[in-house]
């Protein structure tokens, strides 16, 4: 199949070294940046749900649990986030952010793709730890919305309305939980991208609660749920993936921008052919420029700004990662 973006582009092949170099420069800044605790260093202290990232960003490498120069610090992070389970499942750290459902899906999605890489006695808690998060995230699906906002998720697993960002999440949280054999209702699945679907706007691009003011950001996210979820390459994909690459980032910065290389690049890279190079050529350029001396990459701006540059490198090292293809949420 000449669309698969596993025969990598010539014109890609040239950025290889340098992505190695600078993924490797990037988990040494997050490694030490590590506290005591488990948690990573981030101004909304505590955060499951930026540790959670830091430690997919290891085994986007290939960094495995308890073995090699970064072992420790993954089962450290993963410990951490284990240890602040809520009672009713929600996966948060000691301190809630506005939106403690970012923290429980991404921790879902963090402890599903580590699952059956780490120890036994591990594994029984993250097995129970599992069971009870996904629990959580279906009742929250069921809460009663309105038709426009049913079947996704928001920041609250009480909350009576849905958004592209959260659900995004969410539908990765329960594609990794069902490819480890989690019961995942086919239901559940379907009637997000209904709601996925509703956000959908004329022009090929996803609104965040609607069809409206389509981004870069909103349009990755719904692109790679599209994606994950059986509709590889229908209308609405091929439509998302033009969209994108009619409004390429072609600098650095801006409101949501590693949520948009991100989501992006990983939406694009199931998409393959034409989709991932382009994509990827202008990703690379961007993100390799702007890299600090330390490894990290600058704090984000606005709503990104209180997750700090633990955050930011993490996304950064994420995106950079995808074709690596370790973590298996990244399998096409």
């Amino acid at each position: 199949d000449p669309a698969r973006a596993d025969e990598a582009a010539p014109e890609l092949a040239r950025y290889d070294a340098m992505i190695d170099k600078s993924v490797d420069r990037s988990l040494a800044y997050l490694a030490g940046k590590q506290l005591k605790d488990g948690s990573f260093e981030c101004p909304m202290q505590g955060n499951s749900g930026v540790t959670s990232l830091c430690v997919m960003a290891f085994l986007a490498r290939g960094e495995t649990p308890g073995r090699g120069p970064y072992g420790d610090t993954i089962n450290r992070g993963v410990d951490f986030v284990l240890a602040n389970q809520k009672d009713n499942g929600l996966l948060v750290g000691p301190t809630v952010s506005h939106g403690p459902m970012y923290c429980h899906l991404i921790s879902t999605l963090m402890l599903s793709e580590v699952s059956g890489m780490v120890d036994p006695a591990r594994q029984k808690l993250i097995d129970a730890a599992l069971a009870k998060a996904l629990k959580l995230t279906l009742a929250a699906q069921q809460i009663g919305k309105s038709p426009a906002h049913q079947g996704g998720w928001r920041y609250q697993h009480t909350s009576g309305d849905s958004d592209m960002s959260v659900t995004g999440w969410a539908l990765m949280g329960l594609r990794s939980c069902r490819n480890n054999g989690a019961p995942v209702p086919k239901q559940a699945v379907e009637d997000a991208l209904n709601f996925v679907m509703n956000c959908r706007c004329s022009d090929g691009g996803f609104g965040y609660t609607g069809p409206a003011e389509p981004l870069l950001a909103r349009t990755g996210t719904a692109l790679l749920c599209l994606e994950l979820c059986g509709r590889h390459g229908d209308k609405a994909a091929i439509a998302a993936g033009n969209w994108i690459l009619a409004n390429l980032p072609t600098r650095f910065g801006g409101t949501n921008f590693y949520y948009g290389i991100y989501y992006c690049t990983q939406g694009m890279f199931q998409l393959g052919g034409n989709y991932w190079q382009r994509w990827a050529a202008c990703m690379y350029e961007v993100m390799l420029g702007s890299q600090q001396a330390d490894g990290s990459w600058p704090a984000g701006e606005s709503a990104e700004a209180p997750a700090g540059a633990c955050y930011s490198t993490a996304m950064g090292a994420l995106a950079l990662s995808v074709s690596y293809r370790q973590l298996p949420i990244y399998q096409r």
